[in-house]
């Protein structure tokens, strides 16, 4: 947590306000977000009660959503949905500003991740270029509000990026040095382990509406990451027990086949050049920021 604080205070444009949600700690974390609120007047600490376990994807997003309500988004251009496990460098927000103003198009953005290995080796977290990362989601107000906010569910920082595509915005992500940052703990890591976070990432594949051949391609891409073989496995499970059983996906009828269409489209060519084919197609539908 001090990590993510002092980078954020080392940032050359620093927010201007900056609210963390305390989410129930019973650790030492409220102590250490009241000292660094007294220090810096920018800073505001939101108190939720404890909800009793952790609830990746929902539960992060409800908390995303307690903190927003306590702000007017019309005061501002810009928003971030932030983790407090990151280690930014200090040019990461101006350096995503200065892309966004030069594209008033782009609607969400950030720089790439990745996390330190087992052995000390710095390892990338694979993120693609045409998605933003849901660590640090940085987005003009304009464009969040247009795709009506997130979704409290699992692969909420994919379906927003797929919906902002379909109404002309472009998502993307740069892996400028000035805009990579560490992920402390590594993506799609659990509170019980890495293959239950894999299952998650399955459910919410599905959940999303993903074309069950790109989520076999994509589980195929997996395996060069670790845990080997059994992380592929684990995402798979996650994808094809949840269509198994039949549960509920997202309720945007038109999104789903738009998000197959681009990844069956991208399974063919690659997913850079089916984004670029789609922001070219849908440039027309944008809607300029008031």
């Amino acid at each position: 947590m001090r990590r993510t604080l002092d980078s954020m205070v080392a940032q050359q444009e620093r927010p201007a306000i900056w609210v963390i949600v305390d989410d129930g700690s019973t650790d030492a974390s409220p102590a250490i977000l009241a000292e660094y609120a007294a220090q810096h007047d920018w800073i505001r600490v939101v108190r939720r009660e404890d909800r009793g376990k952790r609830a990746v994807g929902p539960g992060v997003i409800e908390a995303f959503y307690a903190g927003l309500d306590t702000v007017d988004l019309n005061d501002y251009t810009y928003l971030c949905k932030l983790d407090l496990d990151l280690d930014l460098p200090p040019r990461y927000f101006a350096g995503l500003m200065d892309r966004m103003e030069a594209n008033p198009r782009v609607g969400t953005c950030s720089g790439k991740t990745w996390y330190t290995g087992a052995r000390g080796e710095r390892i990338s977290e694979g993120i693609g270029d045409e998605m933003s990362v849901g660590a640090s989601k940085f987005m003009r107000v304009s464009c969040f509000q247009q795709i009506g906010g997130f979704v409290r569910e699992v692969m909420w920082d994919g379906i927003d990026c797929h919906k902002a595509r379909s109404l002309g915005w472009i998502a993307v992500s740069w892996d400028d040095p000035e805009l990579q940052f560490e992920h402390l703990r590594p993506m799609g890591s659990s509170q019980q382990n890495i293959h239950a976070g894999r299952r998650r990432h399955g459910f919410g594949q599905y959940y999303m509406g993903t074309h069950p051949l790109f989520l076999i391609a994509s589980a195929i891409n997996k395996l060069r990451q670790p845990p080997y073989v059994t992380g592929s496995l684990s995402m798979l499970r996650g994808y094809f027990g949840s269509w198994l059983h039949r549960v509920p996906q997202q309720s945007d009828a038109d999104l789903i086949p738009f998000i197959r269409a681009y990844q069956l489209r991208a399974l063919r060519v690659g997913k850079a050049r089916a984004a670029a084919e789609i922001e070219a197609e849908r440039a027309s539908v944008w809607q300029a920021p008031a």
